[in-house]
C-alpha cells in the first residue's frame, strides 16, 4: 500500500481538475490517502473527498466529489445553444464564452464598483447552500484522512489551518472567500478570507510524523506563462497567478533547501523530515483558461476539466506511480535553479 498526502490548491470552479485527478486517484486500490491540506476549491474537494470516505470508501468518496461538482455546476450554460452546451468545446472558446457571458461581466462590473457589504442584511453567500449540505460528523472524524482547511486571518494577514471539529461550515466558506465578492467569515471574533492569499494550499501541516513523508501536489494555477500579458483581462489574471502561487512557492523553496542540507551533511538525519513532492497539473490546458473561467462553473467547463484532470491523474500513474514512498517525483532543484 502506497499513502500519500494530498495538497489541494483553490482556484474556483478550476477546482474541477482536482476533481477529475482525485477521481482517478481513488481508483487505485494500493493508494491510500493519509493526509489532505486544502485551500478555498481544494477544501471543498478535501471535505468532499473524506466525508464520502467514511460513508463507502472509495467508491463514496467518488460519489461525494461527483455530488458536490453536479451542485457547483447546477447553473445555465452561458446561454448557449443546447447542442453547443452538450459538447467539449475547447478550452480557449470556453475561456471566450465565459469572459463574454451575463453572469462574468456583471460579476466583473459589481466587483469593481460595489463592496459585499453593500448587499446588507440579506445578504448570502451562494457557497452557503451546498457547504451546508456536507456531512460534517464525517468531515471532521479522526477516522480517515487527516483535512486541514486554509483561510487568511484578515486582521493578520497570517493563515490560520483549521483541523477536525474546527472545521465548520464557516471554515470552508472562509477558506473561498474572495474578498471583492463575499463579506468576510466571521469566527471566534477573528475575520477570514480566501486562503489562497496566505498558503495554496499550505503544506507544512502534511509535515507530521505520523503522515507519509510523500506530498501529491494539484496544481491549477499556472507555474509559468511565456508572453507578457497587455490587455487588462490578461493582466488582471496574471496578477491573480502570481499571488495565488506564491505561497506554495515559498513552502516548496523551503522544501529543496532542507534536502540539500540533508544531502549535503549539514543536518543530521531526523531532524528535518524528507519530503517526496509530487505535481499533477496540465498547464497547457490552463493557460487557455483565465479568472473568468474561474468564477462561471458551467457544465461544459467542468465536464472538460474533470477530463483533463482524469488524464493527467492517469499520466502521473504511468510515469511515476512507482515513485511514490520512494522518491520525489518532481525535481525542485530545477525548479528553483
Amino acid at each position: 500500500m502506497k499513502r500519500i498526502n494530498l495538497a489541494l490548491q483553490g482556484g474556483g470552479a478550476h477546482g474541477a481538475f482536482t476533481w477529475g485527478v482525485l477521481d482517478r486517484l481513488l481508483e487505485e486500490d494500493d493508494i491510500e490517502v493519509a493526509g489532505i491540506s486544502g485551500t478555498s476549491a481544494g477544501a471543498m474537494n478535501g471535505a468532499a473527498l473524506k466525508s464520502g470516505y467514511l460513508s463507502g470508501g472509495n467508491n463514496g468518496a467518488r460519489a461525494c466529489l461527483n455530488w458536490f461538482w453536479g451542485q457547483m455546476g447546477a447553473v445555465q450554460d452561458l446561454g448557449l445553444p443546447e447542442w453547443m452546451g452538450q459538447g467539449l468545446p475547447g478550452a480557449e472558446l470556453l475561456n471566450q464564452m465565459a469572459e463574454m457571458s451575463p453572469a462574468y461581466m456583471i460579476s466583473e462590473a459589481t466587483r469593481l464598483m460595489v463592496s459585499p457589504y453593500a448587499y446588507g442584511p440579506m445578504y448570502q453567500n451562494p457557497l452557503e447552500r451546498i457547504v451546508k449540505r456536507f456531512e460534517f460528523g464525517q468531515v471532521c472524524a479522526g477516522e480517515g484522512p487527516q483535512l486541514y482547511v486554509g483561510a487568511t486571518n484578515v486582521h493578520t494577514g497570517k493563515i490560520r489551518v483549521f483541523k477536525g471539529d474546527e472545521i465548520t461550515p464557516e471554515a470552508l466558506l472562509a477558506s473561498a472567500c474572495l474578498p471583492t465578492m463575499f463579506q468576510a467569515i466571521e469566527i471566534e471574533g477573528e475575520h477570514y478570507w480566501d486562503g489562497g492569499y496566505a498558503g495554496n494550499p499550505a503544506l507544512f501541516p502534511l509535515f507530521a510524523k505520523d503522515l507519509p513523508d510523500d506530498i501529491v501536489v494539484i496544481n491549477i494555477n499556472p507555474l509559468e506563462r511565456p508572453e507578457v500579458p497587455k490587455s487588462p483581462q490578461e493582466i488582471h489574471n496574471r496578477i491573480n497567478e502570481i499571488s495565488f502561487n506564491s505561497s506554495l512557492l515559498r513552502e516548496l523553496r523551503a522544501i529543496n533547501f532542507v534536502q540539500r542540507l540533508l544531502d549535503q551533511g549539514a543536518m543530521a538525519k531526523g531532524t528535518m523530515k524528507r519530503v517526496n513532492v509530487h505535481m499533477i497539473a496540465d498547464d497547457d490546458l490552463m493557460r487557455d483558461l483565465s479568472v473568468a473561467t474561474k468564477l462561471v462553473p458551467t457544465p461544459a467547463l467542468l465536464k472538460r476539466l474533470k477530463n483533463a484532470g482524469r488524464e493527467a491523474a492517469d499520466h502521473f500513474l504511468n510515469q511515476h506511480k512507482e515513485d511514490l514512498n520512494r522518491r520525489s517525483s518532481t525535481d525542485l532543484e530545477a525548479m528553483f535553479s
